[in-house]
């Protein structure tokens, strides 16, 4: 019998304490990538200390109900941004 908690990446971010409509969510991620490949995603600047520790518990159990959403998140955060969400050439500003 499955016991796992399926959980959405809506819930991991109302976890966290931070908005968690699917368009709130798509607006954070697009913030905070491309993550560097060579940063652990706990160690992420724009974290509290608080949802680094939740972070770093939850990675670390490797088999938590979050683990899933992490994985999800951490792998959204890599991805570089599509070319139709980066500023146009007419829109940067003229020195």
């Amino acid at each position: 019998m499955d016991t796992t908690t399926h959980r959405s990446l809506e819930d991991l971010f109302a976890q966290l304490g931070l908005p968690d409509s699917p368009a709130e969510v798509r607006l954070f991620v697009r913030r905070h990538r491309p993550l560097p490949t060579t940063l652990n995603l706990a160690e992420a600047p724009f974290w509290t200390p608080s949802q680094k520790a939740f972070l770093t518990q939850q990675w670390r159990a490797d088999d938590g109900d979050w683990i899933m959403q992490i994985d999800l998140l951490n792998a959204m955060l890599r991805e570089h941004p599509d070319p139709s969400e980066l500023p146009q050439a007419e829109d940067a500003p003229t020195t």
